[in-house]
């Protein structure tokens, strides 16, 4: 019954997006609401009930953020030789509801056992639902990249509400309730996916349907069974971030090897070509992502101590802000800077994505600098204005939106379909090298106050802030500067 609509159907949709993306977009949402309502209360929680240091605190965080992308990759891969996206889609889902569950019991001794559970569940759950995205279009669709703008700015508001009400619950109420909500609403994702998986029709389905079912369940247990006996290893990998820093430059040789032979088995030298690209701009995107993600580290402790409450006409927590500000922007600004390609299109002046990618770049520069700025408006306590650091953010989502949705969409018109799956592990892999470096950057900011007092925390943050916008320039300034070359490699893709 499931097998009823072909992919010819789904593809062939009529109007700008097909009814499908709905629905992914729906089990994304309930996603998002869980990862961006746990990402935002890590190092609160690590800091204020763990008791540990600000810079070790911001290196657990990384450490952990880079697990759950690393884990993507192998997700990824599994889902592509193995499971198929939908069976590695429902298992990630059951396991990070898991995870959410132990920690809710008792936040205090089960919180690493907890997160070892989610880094599984997010593996196995994140890259899946990006990559049927992909597949709802033909290869050559140009509105594949409305669909995953649309889809880029419906998660985000999973993301904006999680991101508010787990930090609100945790701080004010219990810890115990925060976990517990972000397992309740990832119940509701996975449920959204039972009801709705039907209409997906042939995505999504184990590639490896020519096998006897025999032989395909024992293939398909012994990576569930791989994955559950991998815990205890994590456990200690996120506890000490020695043996993080260790695995993580493992699995970036051994991916990067295995994106090297993916390559040269392909034999059609336009297609090596493309696929190149594709990885230069997955390098970019972990240049990016080791500035841009430190919201949820050294900018959640800066906004935890030495912002004010008062934002515009408003009194509200500056954790709150700093957690939802992105998300809501993103959600607000999507729809105007689609709109705003669109435009530019029209009048054939709109930038192509190598450049969209730069503008990204300068518009990160831009909001750190802005962040360096907070200085000048506080007071002799070192408490700082939550307006400038609100717009700083604002100036963050402009750029996170000229790179964020276009990226994934290029990458899979770049990638041969069979590589969609690695190549989406890649690109979240790109997120959890961004995501350590990210934590390294924001633990030598934290190493960098010498005081102990919020002026000079003050002063050290914002200061390494002002190095983050430098180098946030010079990135951008390298790849405008070598765009021609990449075009050159992604022929006639736009």
């Amino acid at each position: 019954m499931e097998q009823k609509i072909t992919l010819e159907e789904i593809q062939n949709f009529k109007g700008n997006y097909p009814k499908q993306l709905w629905y992914l977009f729906f089990v994304e949402m309930w996603e998002r609401f869980c990862f961006y309502g746990m990402r935002g209360v890590l190092v609160i929680f690590m800091v204020d009930q763990l008791f540990l240091k600000e810079d070790h605190a911001s290196e657990q965080y990384g450490a952990i953020q880079a697990f759950v992308y690393a884990f993507t990759f192998i997700g990824g891969i599994f889902a592509d030789k193995v499971l198929g996206f939908k069976k590695s889609l429902f298992f990630g889902g059951i396991v990070m509801i898991l995870g959410n569950l132990l920690i809710a019991v008792a936040p205090h001794d089960f919180f690493y056992y907890g997160i070892a559970f989610s880094i599984i569940g997010t593996g196995f759950f994140k890259p899946n639902v990006s990559s049927m995205v992909g597949e709802l279009y033909h290869e050559n669709d140009g509105r594949r990249d409305a669909g995953y703008g649309m889809f880029y700015a419906g998660i985000n508001v999973g993301g904006l509400f999680g991101g508010a009400l787990c930090v609100y619950l945790g701080k004010f109420y219990s810890w115990q309730l925060c976990f517990l909500s972000a397992a309740i609403v990832m119940f509701l994702g996975l449920i959204t996916f039972l009801f709705t998986k039907k209409h997906l029709g042939p995505i999504g389905d184990s590639p490896l349907l020519h096998l006897d079912a025999n032989k395909r369940r024992i293939r398909e247990i012994a990576v569930y069974a791989l994955s559950i006996l991998s815990l205890p290893f994590i456990f200690i990998m996120v506890k000490n971030t020695k043996y993080t820093d260790y695995f993580m430059y493992t699995i970036g040789t051994v991916a990067v090897a295995y994106f090297v032979y993916e390559l040269f088995k392909l034999g059609d030298v336009k297609m090596q070509k493309k696929l190149f690209a594709a990885f230069l701009f997955v390098f970019f995107y972990f240049l990016f992502n080791s500035i841009y993600e430190q919201s949820g580290g050294s900018l959640s402790l800066f906004a935890k101590d030495n912002l004010n409450d008062q934002l515009l006409f408003f009194t509200i927590d500056p954790n709150v802000v700093n957690n939802s500000s992105n998300t809501f922007f993103v959600v607000v600004l999507s729809p105007l800077i689609g709109l705003l390609w669109i435009w530019l299109g029209k009048r054939k002046i709109e930038p192509n994505t190598l450049i969209k990618f730069g503008i990204g770049f300068l518009f990160l520069a831009a909001s750190f600098y802005i962040f360096y700025l907070t200085k000048f408006f506080a007071d002799s306590k070192g408490i700082t204005s939550l307006n400038v650091f609100t717009f700083a953010y604002l100036i963050t989502t402009i750029g996170e939106l000229c790179l964020g949705p276009i990226g994934m969409s290029i990458i899979t018109k770049l990638s041969p379909k069979r590589l969609f799956g690695m190549m989406m592990g890649l690109w979240f892999l790109a997120s959890a090298f961004g995501q350590l470096a990210a934590g390294k950057l924001g633990a030598e900011i934290s190493r960098s106050n010498t005081g102990d007092t919020l002026v000079s925390k003050l002063q050290s943050y914002t200061e390494g802030y002002y190095q983050l916008a430098i180098y946030s320039l010079v990135a951008g300034v390298i790849l405008l500067a070598i765009s021609p070359i990449i075009r050159k490699l992604m022929q006639e893709v736009k």
